[in-house]
């Protein structure tokens, strides 16, 4: 199970909470659930469990569908022309 981190934020914002009353409302570390949220950490299924309980949805809400998503750093591929 692939954790959609910044879906979790987009609807922990979209409820009016700041990060450390969320975390503090679900039972988490600020700094866990910063990780959570920008795809660094994925939570164990009880964290996420108290996570979709904080934003009333499902669990599976908050899983990434599809494909696995490359990275976001927008690395730059060099090609040579030999």
């Amino acid at each position: 199970m692939q954790t959609d981190g910044p879906r979790i934020r987009r609807r922990r914002e979209r409820s009016g909470l700041g990060l450390r009353a969320f975390a503090a409302a679900v039972g988490v570390s600020p700094s866990h659930l910063s990780r959570i949220e920008r795809g660094l950490r994925a939570p164990q299924p009880e964290v996420l469990a108290l996570i979709a309980g904080g934003l009333k949805c499902p669990v599976e809400e908050l899983e990434r569908k599809g494909a696995p998503h490359e990275r976001d750093d927008h690395s730059l591929a060099l090609s040579h022309d030999g």
